[in-house]
């Protein structure tokens, strides 16, 4: 149990995390942005995988995200 023995509550927000280099990177991208505006961030699931496709070539990736973070009491 977190601190003091107080249960702990986690909230889930979905993102969508974009890249010109790839799927890892998007996701990356989308924890990055996320950080900014939210603490405690204690991990990620990677709920789906998409691109954006033009003239036969991939030109952007986009990972969509599932971000969990501790809610401060």
């Amino acid at each position: 149990m977190p601190k003091g023995n107080k249960p702990s509550v986690v909230k889930v927000i979905e993102l969508i995390g974009c890249s010109s280099k790839g799927w890892d990177d998007a996701a990356a991208n989308a924890v990055k942005e996320a950080a900014k505006t939210v603490r405690n961030i204690k991990g990620i699931e990677l709920k789906r995988c998409s691109a954006k496709v033009e003239k036969d070539t991939i030109v952007e990736f986009r990972a969509v995200v599932k971000v969990a973070f501790d809610v401060e009491r």
